[in-house]
């Protein structure tokens, strides 16, 4: 990790989605308003009750700040649900989500700015931490 740098932020463990690149954050917070803050909320705080299924057994849109879960994984899993959808191997065969894939909509460059933008808000040190120790398991 940079420890000692002074930046609390930790770029992760994929470049492309740096939290501490100062114009891909400004362009993924333009791209995540437009294409993503309807359903995973305009501060990131997703939908109510995020974690009970909806009547139709799907779940709501989880929030990507620090409260949910989406800093468990890894860059390259992040980057392959919004580009995918939830599919395999994101999900299991039969698994239904309202997640489209953006791969139509968006360049990867825009995903990754986005998924810089996300992660410029993870900046408590347990976040930080946990990502660093899960980054450096997977080297």
């Amino acid at each position: 990790m940079f420890a000692g740098c002074g930046d609390v932020r930790s770029p992760g463990d994929d470049p492309r989605a740096d939290p501490r690149d100062a114009a891909k954050v400004s362009a993924g917070a333009k791209i995540y308003a437009q294409h993503c803050a309807a359903c995973h909320g305009a501060k990131l705080e997703g939908q109510a009750n995020w974690r009970a299924r909806l009547p139709n057994g799907r779940l709501p849109a989880p929030p990507h700040d620090e409260s949910g879960h989406t800093w468990h994984h890894p860059d390259s899993v992040l980057f392959g649900i919004t580009k995918r959808g939830l599919v395999p191997p994101y999900a299991p065969l039969d698994y239904q989500s309202d997640m489209p894939a953006f791969g139509g909509k968006l360049a990867d460059d825009e995903i990754w700015a986005v998924l810089g933008y996300i992660k410029s808000h993870w900046t408590s040190r347990d976040v930080l931490d946990a990502r660093a120790e899960m980054t450096n398991r997977r080297r």
